[in-house]
């Protein structure tokens, strides 16, 4: 693809979903990583790794400012092999290197979409993760299902077997919201169940597993009850989908921040939206326990909220500290515990 097509199409969506943020080509180093933090989980230790790459071309969803971290302009393929570079040479990955069970891998948009994240700079990460992460069991690539192509993700899986230890592929689908005329027509998600379950099952004879990503409340005029009715019919709708395709399906879980620069971080400096409470949050989740899929609470607003927009209000370190041991047990009286 031309380089200009794409930057045109994320300028494109930028105007679409009316947002008011600016790119990261000024003030970002493109040889360094966006941002990487570990996370425990009951898969045990987790890398998060967030590539600064070109933009997400999609850019329209309503409350999502995360292409502002990237570049509008197309980053080369040298520039992010330099970020993988770096990421190996920090002491805190490396000195953890032997014990990381399961690497994430984002650009805040599709790392599988070539025209915004390098193939050759894929391969080199790649060939770096079965070198250096010997424990690693789970490998999960953040994509829309558009970009998903099955002899690229067979080449992926190939790879891995090479490494020391077998490792499973996992692709991580945004969902956003359930209902759909919340997804596509408010939040402008472009994600009909249609192509979903198509792509479950396409990947189902290899194995591969899915995460899916859901926002509690994500949009406004959404009052507390209707959110946690969207999650759980989530819920039902993934368990579903997991026992029709045989596939390991997790929700992850994020309750919704208001976001600088969108219309809904707008709507909440007008007083119509208030993010959701991790006590709705718990409730939410706890409607999985007993189903066959798991879950994980997102629970950091990535310094990207308005001022006073964030699901974390004074006092909650607690929960978020209860709620954070959930996401290491899967223990959902814990949950119990939070909502009751």
């Amino acid at each position: 693809m031309n380089k200009d097509v794409a930057t045109r199409q994320i300028l494109r969506g930028t105007e679409k979903g009316e947002k008011k943020y600016t790119f990261g080509d000024d003030a970002h180093d493109p040889d360094r990583p966006e941002q990487w933090w570990f996370q425990q989980s009951d898969e045990g230790l987790i890398l998060f790794i967030v590539f600064y790459s070109q933009a997400c071309r999609w850019a329209r969803c309503l409350g999502c400012n995360l292409p502002s971290k990237m570049s509008a302009e197309h980053v080369p393929f040298d520039h992010l092999i330099r970020q993988t570079d770096y990421l190996f040479s920090l002491p805190e990955i490396a000195e953890q290197a032997g014990s990381i069970n399961k690497l994430i891998v984002s650009n805040n948009g599709s790392v599988l979409d070539e025209a915004t994240f390098s193939s050759t700079a894929l391969m080199y990460l790649m060939a770096r993760i079965n070198m250096h992460f010997r424990a690693l069991k789970v490998l999960a690539l953040e994509s829309r299902p558009e970009y998903v192509d099955i002899p690229e993700l067979e080449f992926l899986a190939r790879s891995l077997q090479e490494g020391e230890r077998a490792t499973a592929l996992e692709l991580c689908i945004g969902f956003e919201a359930f209902d759909e005329h919340i997804r596509n027509n408010v939040f402008d998600k472009g994600l009909t169940l249609h192509a979903f379950e198509e792509l479950a099952q396409k990947i189902a004879p290899y194995g591969y597993r899915l995460k899916c990503y859901f926002m509690l409340k994500p949009v406004p005029g959404m009052n507390d009850s209707e959110a946690v009715e969207d999650i759980r019919q989530a819920i039902d709708y993934l368990d579903t989908v997991s026992a029709k395709y045989n596939l390991a399906v997790n929700m992850h879980l994020n309750p919704t921040y208001a976001a600088r620069g969108t219309l809904l971080g707008e709507a909440f400096l007008r007083g119509e939206y208030i993010p959701p409470s991790l006590r709705d949050l718990a409730w939410a989740a706890g409607y999985a326990e007993g189903k066959n899929i798991s879950v994980f609470l997102g629970l950091s607003d990535e310094g990207l909220a308005e001022q006073g927009g964030s699901f974390i209000r004074k006092g909650d370190e607690d929960l978020t500290e209860r709620l954070e041991e959930f996401n290491r047990t899967q223990n959902y009286s814990i949950l119990r515990e939070v909502y009751s």
